[in-house]
Order: structure tokens, then C-alpha cells, then sequence
């Protein structure tokens, strides 16, 4: 439910870890292994966590505590925050909700929360430096798509409890590209907010949500492994300079993997 660890540090209110949520720890391991080529090594909130690695660089925290805390199997973003006190009043006074936290956990403090479209997030209370999920220069390893109602009504929700826009070094900014808003972080796209979600669908695929995405280099390889391995196709589609493919593990979690290396690249163009 919270970051086995936070990735290396750059700036604040950027998007900073992603973690699975998910009932079986061993399966989670051995299903991410084969899909996304990850390695593992333990966390450092116990037995029942784990973080993820590519290529030796931290991408993801996974924790088997779905039974034991009593929340939905989901990959959940977080974003970090100078004070997740204050993060957590802003979201409140915004008419958002905070389900867990803030708690304290390791180096940090760290609270569970959704927008009022209902979209689940996480928030984490950095020291010192903030994290982000394109650490030291090299590409994203992962980034952020939020679909939700309208896109620039979240924009105004999210900027105003991360302090988008605050003009401090290494902070997020946005820029309203078409029907979309694009998250730039420290110069760089991390995030894109799209219109259109329905919060009353039977659908999950169709309700608000953050949907993350990890960067593969072959879609159609990574979908094949992905079913090999027992998980499930819930959508495929062409985008502008790629495709991408919203997965289900075997356990629930929904994903997407890409072959557009960035959230600026994915225009509908």
C-alpha cells in the first residue's frame, strides 16, 4: 500500500514511485520476472514486500498486503510532497479523500488518497530531496496516464494539493495540449490527465483511475509473455508513434505496457 522505498531524488510534487498492491507475493515475482524482466530484492518494511528492479535501477514496490489490509489488488502512483500534512488537508479541503495516513515508514511519511472523481493516489513525504520516477537523467522507467471526468478540472485538483505550478527548482508544470493536460517534471513529461471517464461505470477500465504505464520495447512480445504467464488482455490499441496494451496479472492488477517513451509522444492526434 505504501513505497517499499523511494526512487532516486530530484524534485518536489512530482510523480515519484509506483507499488502493486497484491495478495501473493511469490506469484507477483515470478509473473513481473517473466513479463517485464524485473529482479527482485526485499524491502524494508518486512517480509511482505519487495521492491522491483530493471537493469539495477529501483522501478517499483510490491507489497502482499491485500488480504491483510482489506483493499482492492491495484498499482497505485505516488507523488511527493514536502508536507503530507498538509497534503492530506488540502485534499480533504477539496473535497477528496484520505483512506490511509499519514503514516511514518522508514524515510518518509506516506498517505493513501482519492481525487473526487474517485481516482486512487499516493502521496509521500520526502526528506531532503524528492523522487521522481526518471531518476539521475536516464529515461522514465515508468509514467503516469490519469482518465478521469475532465481533465482540467483534476489539473486544477492536483495542482493545487502537489503545488504544481509553484515555480521551486525541479517542480512539475503543466501544459494543456488538445483536450489533454500534460505533466512536465523538472522539464520533463511523467504524466498525462485525459477526459472522459465515467464515474458510474460497471466498468474499472472506464471509471477515473490512474493507469500506470512501464516502457517495453516490443508490445506484442511483452502481451504474449504477459498471457503465457497467466495474465489477461484487457485492451490494445495504436497510439501516435506506438502502441500500448492495458494488461490484467493473474491477481487483478491492471497496467499498461508501451512502446512510446514518453507521455508527450501519445497525442491522439
Amino acid at each position: 500500500m505504501t513505497p517499499t522505498e523511494p526512487a532516486p531524488l530530484t524534485g518536489a510534487s512530482a510523480p515519484c514511485w509506483v507499488h502493486l498492491v497484491t495478495r501473493e507475493l511469490d506469484a507477483a515475482r515470478r509473473f513481473y520476472g517473466a513479463v517485464l524482466g524485473w529482479t527482485f530484492r526485499p524491502g524494508a518494511m518486512g517480509d511482505d514486500f519487495v521492491m522491483a528492479r530493471s537493469g539495477g535501477v529501483p522501478v517499483a514496490g510490491i507489497g502482499a498486503v491485500a488480504s491483510a489490509y482489506h483493499v482492492a489488488v491495484a498499482w497505485t502512483p505516488y507523488f511527493s510532497v514536502r508536507d503530507a500534512d498538509v497534503a492530506s488537508d488540502r485534499i480533504r479541503e477539496r473535497s477528496g479523500t484520505v483512506a490511509v495516513g499519514p503514516l511514518a515508514l522508514g524515510l518518509g511519511r506516506a498517505l493513501l488518497a482519492a481525487d473526487r472523481d474517485g481516482a486512487s493516489f499516493g502521496v509521500w513525504e520526502w526528506t531532503g530531496r524528492a523522487a521522481t520516477l526518471a531518476p539521475n537523467g536516464s529515461p522514465a522507467h515508468a509514467w503516469l496516464r490519469l482518465r478521469t471526468r475532465n481533465a482540467f478540472d483534476a489539473a486544477i485538483f492536483y495542482g493545487e494539493v502537489l503545488g504544481w505550478e509553484s515555480g521551486e527548482p525541479g517542480g512539475c508544470e503543466v501544459a494543456y495540449v488538445k483536450e489533454e493536460v500534460l505533466v512536465r517534471c523538472d522539464g520533463r513529461p511523467l504524466a498525462r490527465i485525459s477526459s472522459g471517464a465515467v464515474e458510474s461505470a460497471p466498468d474499472p477500465m472506464v471509471r477515473p483511475h490512474w493507469q500506470v504505464q512501464f516502457p517495453v520495447d516490443d508490445v506484442a512480445a511483452t502481451v504474449r509473455e504477459a498471457e503465457r504467464h497467466g495474465g489477461t488482455v484487457l485492451e490494445r490499441r495504436g497510439v501516435p508513434h506506438g502502441s500500448e496494451a492495458t494488461l490484467r496479472d493473474p491477481d487483478g492488477g491492471h497496467f499498461t505496457v508501451t512502446d512510446v517513451r514518453s507521455p508527450a509522444d501519445s497525442d491522439d492526434d
